[in-house]
């Protein structure tokens, strides 16, 4: 069990939906999230959008999945026209269920065959969820013509890492790392405590 409390999780999310909205953002003028409906979900969503309209005064749209409204939440984000989805897949929803929602979601994005790039949120890609997806040849190939992005963490240097995401023929998943992220000793330690059951062992200088 992490060792973290529930508003600790909470302000874990806002310092890494901080993080997401000034570093990963911060090129697009126009985004979509897509989360589950969930309260940890909902509050790294928020603190990214909150840092990507402040730090670039662009315009983002917040949408919900659930069983039941994948295609009309789709539907919703094409009319939108994002420049860019970000997939908010994770918090205290059971994984199996985020998975399968996440899946579904890739699913009617790629029918959509939507111009966007895609970014995979650490969670939902760290659970398979992305490998999952690509055992659907539809998803595989909308994914292989299109701009894939996760964001991942080294916890034992403190870093978010940002990469880009390459797919072979065959569904197998090939990262290639564009840019390192610092964090701070308190994020480190939380990112340690929730995820890892563990206490960071640096200290900053």
């Amino acid at each position: 069990m992490a060792k973290t409390t529930f508003a600790e999780e909470i302000y874990l999310r806002a310092l890494t939906g901080k993080i997401v909205g000034e570093h990963i953002l911060s090129v697009y003028n126009k985004v979509a999230v897509i989360s589950v409906k969930n309260t940890i979900c909902s509050a790294i969503s928020a603190a990214a959008e909150a840092a990507f309209v402040m730090n670039t005064s662009g315009r983002a749209a917040h949408f919900v999945v659930e069983n039941g409204n994948v295609d009309e939440v789709v539907k919703s984000v094409v009319k939108f026209g994002p420049h860019a989805v970000i997939l908010m897949f994770g918090g205290e929803t059971p994984i199996e269920d985020t998975k399968y929602l996440f899946v579904q979601t890739l699913k009617e994005i790629a029918k959509a065959n939507l111009e966007a790039d895609i970014i995979v949120h650490v969670r939902i890609f760290a659970a398979g969820g992305l490998q999952e997806a690509v055992k659907d040849q539809e998803i595989l190939e909308y994914l292989k013509d299109s701009d894939v992005y996760v964001y991942t963490v080294n916890f034992d240097e403190g870093l978010i890492l940002f990469n880009e995401i390459f797919f072979l023929d065959d569904g197998e998943i090939k990262l290639e790392k564009l840019s390192e992220i610092p964090v701070t000793v308190e994020h480190a330690d939380l990112l340690n405590r929730s995820l890892r059951d563990k206490t960071v062992d640096w200290k900053d200088l």
